[in-house]
């Protein structure tokens, strides 16, 4: 398929994108200081809260990524999926309304790294430092997912060149975040994960509903599909149903989730964002899972669609739209696909830019400056950061999934002990936080590379992490008088809040 505006697809997508680059101009008229570009002045209401943070969660890899996992090796798959919604459900009810209620008590910190630095009284700053660094080495890599993602979009929709279709997606995203910051980011995300949850509901219900029609009289769909795809255990060890599950440890850390918590208008908000998150997660994972396995019949031999995508599974989703649908419907559906690339960038290039703007450039560069130096300053930072995504993310034979677990098991592992435990455990000091966010991440780096048991490097991360931070804090000096009061008097205030 070639470029052309006289095609229905390419101008829906042109309608999408215009839309987002309006809400980015409303974006920009709301930001009037750095709280408000890098997190909306905390402004943000419990649908918002909650469709930002699904949204920001699910990248790429939920339309190509998981849909394509499951294509190749069936349900076994699936697991990934049940961890996901397990660690998200615990994310919520254990992080979010504490980490709300705690980084504003703790100095009104506008990022992680500031919030660790306060919440440990680290006057040196080396933590929010080696903090900084590490949302900078993962985020660059889970940027690169991302550009990859909406570059296999345009390849496949348009059909540009992978080195152009690389510039045109990263072009999309980088606009509205460049212009209006953490609102517009937050409000197009409740659109696109809108568009994503009803994209993910009408593509498995059609293509199910074009399977049904191809079989014949007293056939079911064993006759089409191996008995092999069916069975969740097939080839599964216990290690490899603990690497799948592993993936929801990873929600604890994540600092594109954790800062929509700390965006929200009030810890009241929380409870009925979890509720609205955690419905709209389940019904795009079944959707994803559905999509993926109804492809498998679907895509049988001489049809329409299927050497793409038995070439590369990531694009079963695209393939059963453009089949299946007008094109005006499918150019809405395929947007779903940028929706969910461009929702994830955006938050991580806006969460890179907080890092390099308030944690390295006003900390230790320019602490007088500007508040609208410093928004024009994180502005450039979005530009830096995806130049450099853009560069890694080059290599046409990228896979999205691959890089999403890499960098989804850094973040995980170095943050997730680190958060839990700062927000529970008052005991808990600023060597137990530096270690444990230096065990975690480096753990998830020699893993990777050794591959040892087959194992998800987030496993021994976190296990490695936690411990790290656990004895750390035991052997070290005892947190001061003043931190232990401050996270008694967070407990306290919580506790009579009782957000449930």
């Amino acid at each position: 398929m070639q470029f052309s505006w006289n095609d229905p697809t390419a101008i829906m997508f042109a309608i999408y994108l215009v839309a987002m680059l309006g809400i980015g101009a409303l974006g920009y008229l709301g930001t009037k200081n750095l709280s408000d570009y890098i997190l909306g002045g905390r402004s943000l209401g419990s649908f918002v809260t909650a469709l930002s943070a699904g949204a920001s969660d699910m990248s790429g890899w939920l339309l190509m990524g998981l849909p394509g996992a499951i294509f190749v090796s069936g349900l076994s798959e699936s697991w990934i999926a049940i961890g996901l919604v397990a660690g998200a459900y615990l994310n919520w009810r254990l992080v979010a309304a504490r980490l709300r209620l705690y980084t504003e008590r703790a100095g009104n910190a506008l990022t992680l790294p500031d919030y660790l630095a306060n919440r440990f009284e680290d006057k040196s700053n080396l933590l929010r430092i080696v903090t900084a660094l590490v949302i900078l080495v993962f985020f660059t890599l889970y940027c690169a997912s991302g550009v990859v993602a909406g570059a296999r979009l345009f390849e496949n929709m348009f059909g540009m060149p992978y080195a152009t279709a690389l510039w045109v997606g990263a072009a999309c995203t980088i606009a509205y975040v460049l212009i209006g910051g953490f609102l517009a980011v937050s409000w197009t995300d409740t659109i696109q994960a809108s568009l994503m949850i009803t994209a993910l509901i009408l593509a498995p219900i059609m293509a199910w509903l074009a399977v049904q029609g191809q079989l014949q009289p007293g056939q079911d769909w064993h006759a089409i599909v191996a008995p092999e795809k069916f069975d969740m255990l097939r080839g599964a060890s216990l290690v490899g149903i603990v690497s799948l599950l592993a993936w929801g440890l990873g929600y604890f850390g994540q600092p594109h989730i954790l800062v929509r918590f700390m965006a929200a208008s009030s810890v009241q908000t929380i409870p009925n964002a979890r509720r609205i998150s955690m419905t709209w997660m389940v019904l795009c994972l079944a959707g994803a899972v559905a999509v993926g396995f109804v492809g498998i019949p679907f895509f049988t031999a001489g049809q329409a669609g299927a050497d793409a995508v038995h070439a590369n599974g990531e694009t079963v989703f695209m393939e059963i739209a453009k089949q299946l649908f007008n094109p005006w419907i499918a150019g809405a559906l395929l947007a779903a696909i940028l929706a969910a690339v461009m929702s994830t960038l955006s938050c991580q290039l806006l969460v890179c830019s907080s890092a390099l703007t308030e944690d390295i450039y006003r900390a230790f560069l320019r602490k007088n400056a500007s508040e609208q130096e410093l928004v024009w300053i994180g502005r450039a930072m979005v530009l830096l950061i995806a130049v450099i995504a853009i560069a890694i993310a080059s290599n046409p034979e990228s896979k999205v999934l691959g890089m999403v677990s890499y960098a989804w098991a850094g973040f995980g592992a170095a943050f997730g002990p680190v958060i839990i435990l700062s927000l529970f455990w008052e005991r808990m000091t600023r060597g137990g936080a530096l270690a444990g966010i230096v065990v975690g991440a480096v753990t998830v780096l020699v893993w990777k590379q050794g591959g040892w048991l087959g194992l998800y490097e987030i496993v021994p991360g976190f296990i490695l992490g936690w411990l790290a931070v656990v004895v750390t804090s035991l052997l070290g000096t005892p947190p001061s008088h003043s931190m232990r009061k401050a996270h008694a008097a967070v407990q306290q205030e919580f506790a009579r809040i009782g957000a449930r």
